[in-house]
């Protein structure tokens, strides 16, 4: 395995000169931060996964995670990277000082699970989804629940999970049927959840479910879905932790990402399943949402770090192993010229820079969405926090989706670098294409995904967003023209642009005529379309602060390194961004083959 698995110097690039880590440390929540501290906080991220995640990464894979006599069995790794980690701060980074939190930038954190994930991604999730359940009880728990659950999930003594998905609903929320009956002291539980990612494991202490369950007489659909706390152990009085009648029944033995256990728990399996109810009834799918999309921006993260932790350790080979020899000027091989490195192979060089394209234009991606999260939080002006909430909005599905799908592709082509020895179980690219894999699944899949940005974000408020979105690349194409060099390739991108508005009011008829089934049936094509030029925006962006560093003569990094964006970015420009036209060609098809009334297409 490459002992280089991430690329912190493109990291803090992308974090303090593309995305301007400065603006958000002007706002007064981060008047306690500098450049410097930041910079020091990810250093220590990434000594503390050198030590503590890298050195585990097969392992975890060798020996998954099993269930065994009534409990799952994790490598031992995971309670010490829940200790060690809950002491770093890593799951109280976001909170408030007021209730022992480090008050970080989303946008830091987001970097610091990122360099997490690219030495192991089968560990951060842990971590992850505990901060993302404290956030729920934050934002929408009651006293009690604060003062009874945060304190030990800040520090990583408790884990903590959320749970929707049931055997017979799948993706299907409004089919959920967990239910819960008021008692005394709160309500009873009782139903299934499967696909629950660090559900229960043997040495957690305690593991904080927020569960989506319908109180019973509320409303079908997801207008009648309420959320819960419900803790695997239920705290008594006394301090003392007892059986709260949550049963784990299985866990799921995974094609990937094996040492992060998934399983299917039972609610009240003896009728002695305690919840708490978190906010008001009826609007669990409405708080849920805090978390999922959180989730979902994770899910995008993550998927970026394997897709940089693949490349570097395609490139460190490529650089390494001599096959085959130059072609000379008359088409012919000289064979008594030595081997030539496979980097030097145009076809190498091609698939390496589209993993390059891909992992630094997914990182981008995903921390913009963090900056947006930022801003839509604290920004001075309520005007501007709307504004970035609307485009934070427009990129969560773009980000959840590019990274997975485009990821999965990137590291296909990492492992075909390799050859033959990228199949074989001694090189890591074969674990790396198998871990990315259930990206695009975790969630909401592609296709959920793509409904939610056609179907919902490209029309909301009339929409403002994509027009919002729209002005900030054009903002973009306006500061790459001012270079000569550029300014072909803001052209270009503009282009892409207007044709995005041309297909989307070609689909957008079919919406007006009520012809929803129609309008949506390529939601999945506009999501790789869009997700395209989205990526060809944020390319151009760091080619414009490349271009700019070499104009005035900036040394922060290396004139080496600013001509390898600007190459980069040429290249994507080459033979990514002309994708849009084909797939422009297949949304604006009159033709609709996936939608015949009948299956005797398939005989």
């Amino acid at each position: 395995m490459a002992k280089q698995y991430v690329d912190i110097d493109s990291l803090k690039f992308l974090l303090y000169d593309v995305h301007d880590l400065q603006l958000i440390l002007d706002q007064s929540r981060y008047a306690d931060y500098d450049q410097e501290a930041i910079g020091l906080f990810l250093d220590s991220v990434k000594d503390f996964s050198d030590r503590e995640l890298l050195p585990f990464f097969r392992e975890m894979d060798e020996q998954p995670a099993h269930f065994k006599e009534g409990e799952i069995i994790v490598h031992p790794q995971v309670i010490q990277y829940l200790k060690k980690g809950g002491e770093m701060g890593l799951v109280s980074s976001l909170f408030d000082h007021e209730i022992g939190g480090l008050q970080l930038p989303k946008i830091a954190v987001t970097a610091a699970a990122y360099i997490q994930e690219t030495a192991n991604n089968h560990l951060p999730g842990y971590l992850g989804l505990t901060l993302g359940a404290a956030e729920l009880i934050v934002e929408f728990g009651s006293k009690a629940l604060k003062e009874q659950y945060l304190p030990k999930m800040l520090t990583g003594e408790w884990s903590g999970t959320m749970c929707l998905t049931e055997p017979q609903a799948g993706s299907s929320l409004s089919d959920i049927v967990t239910s819960a009956e008021a008692v005394a002291d709160g309500y009873k539980i009782s139903g299934q959840k499967i696909f629950i990612s660090g559900g229960d494991f043997k040495g957690a202490e305690n593991v904080v479910h927020l569960v989506l369950a319908r109180i019973k007489g509320a409303p079908a659909g997801t207008k009648g879905i309420s959320l819960f706390v419900v803790p695997k152990k239920r705290p008594m009085a006394n301090g003392e932790l007892i059986s709260n009648d949550v049963t784990t029944f299985a866990d799921f033995q995974k094609m990937g990402q094996r040492g992060y256990c998934t399983t299917h728990l039972f609610f009240g399996h003896n009728n002695d399943c305690h919840g708490w109810l978190v906010g008001e009834p009826n609007h669990g799918l409405k708080y849920m949402f805090l978390m999922m999309n959180g989730a979902r921006i994770a899910v995008g993260r993550g998927a970026a770090a394997i897709s940089m932790a693949a490349y570097q350790a395609s490139l460190a080979y490529a650089r390494e192993r001599p096959q085959g020899r130059n072609l000379t000027n008359t088409g012919k091989k000289d064979v008594e010229q030595e081997q030539t490195l496979i980097i030097n192979h145009p076809d190498v060089k091609r698939m390496l820079l589209l993993q390059k394209a891909i992992a630094e234009g997914a990182l981008s991606l995903v921390l913009l969405s963090s900056k947006y999260h930022d801003l839509s939080q604290t920004h001075s002006d309520p005007a501007e926090r709307e504004n970035y909430a609307q485009l934070l909005e427009m990129l969560t599905p773009i980000a959840k989706t590019y990274p997975s799908e485009m990821g999965l592709h990137s590291v296909s082509n990492g492992l075909q670098v390799l050859g033959g020895y990228g199949y074989c179980t001694d090189f890591i690219l074969q674990q790396y294409y198998r871990d990315i894999r259930i990206f695009s699944i975790y969630e909401g899949t592609t296709g959920i995904q793509s409904l939610d940005l056609l179907g919902r974000k490209m029309t909301m408020n009339q929409g403002k967003g994509v027009q919002l979105l729209a002005a900030e690349i054009l903002k973009s194409i306006q500061k790459a023209s001012e270079h000569a060099e550029l300014a072909a390739y803001g052209k270009k991108l503009g282009a892409s642009l207007k044709l995005s508005q041309e297909v989307l009011q070609f689909l957008l008829g079919f919406a007006k005529k009520g012809e929803y089934e129609r309008f949506l049936s390529d939601a999945t094509v506009f999501m790789e379309f869009f997700g395209n030029i989205v990526v060809g925006w944020l390319w151009l962006d760091m080619a414009t602060k490349a271009q700019n560093a070499l104009v005035t003569g900036d040394t922060k990094y290396s004139a080496e390194f600013y001509q390898s964006k600007l190459h980069t970015m040429k290249f994507y420009f080459k033979y990514e961004l002309p994708k849009t036209k084909a797939l422009a060609e297949v949304l604006m098809d009159p033709q609709a083959l996936t939608m015949a009334q009948d299956n005797k297409v398939f005989p």
